[in-house]
């Protein structure tokens, strides 16, 4: 079946800047450690996914794709409109240095959990245990 603009456009328009799979199971799994949490902040810069305002911890749960992760999927490009893609995705990765350079000066920790990192949760758990630990 070859794909027309209309069906691509409509697809794009369905992607969700919050409360994505990948996100929801950092959720899931920070709550069931106990832990405590504001979402989307949009007082502070890039809005973090989790704020843990007590701890001055903030955790973002990135899509390789979306924020050019080196990993597998976070290096494929389309083959369809590669200049705009490949600046898109640019521009999001040189938004992502800005925010954690911010909120750094701003004197807060922040953690970035990658969606290639989900598929181990026992690793996963270990990490963001760690990370939110005082």
């Amino acid at each position: 079946m070859k794909e027309t603009p209309e069906n691509r456009s409509r697809i794009m328009r369905s992607v969700k800047g919050r409360d994505t799979r990948p996100e929801m199971i950092v959720r899931r799994l920070v709550h069931a450690m106990g832990h405590r949490y504001r979402l989307h902040r949009p007082d502070l810069p890039g809005k973090p996914d989790m704020v843990f305002a007590g701890r001055r911890k903030i955790i973002f749960v990135h899509g390789c794709f979306w924020h050019g992760h080196d990993c597998k999927r976070g290096a494929r490009t389309p083959k369809k409109n590669r200049v705009y893609w490949e600046s898109k995705i640019r521009r999001n990765v040189e938004r992502d240095a800005e925010h954690l350079s911010e909120l750094r000066k701003m004197g807060w920790e922040v953690l970035t959990v990658w969606e290639c990192r989900l598929k181990d949760r026992d690793a996963l758990a270990a990490r963001l245990g760690v990370f939110l630990a005082q």
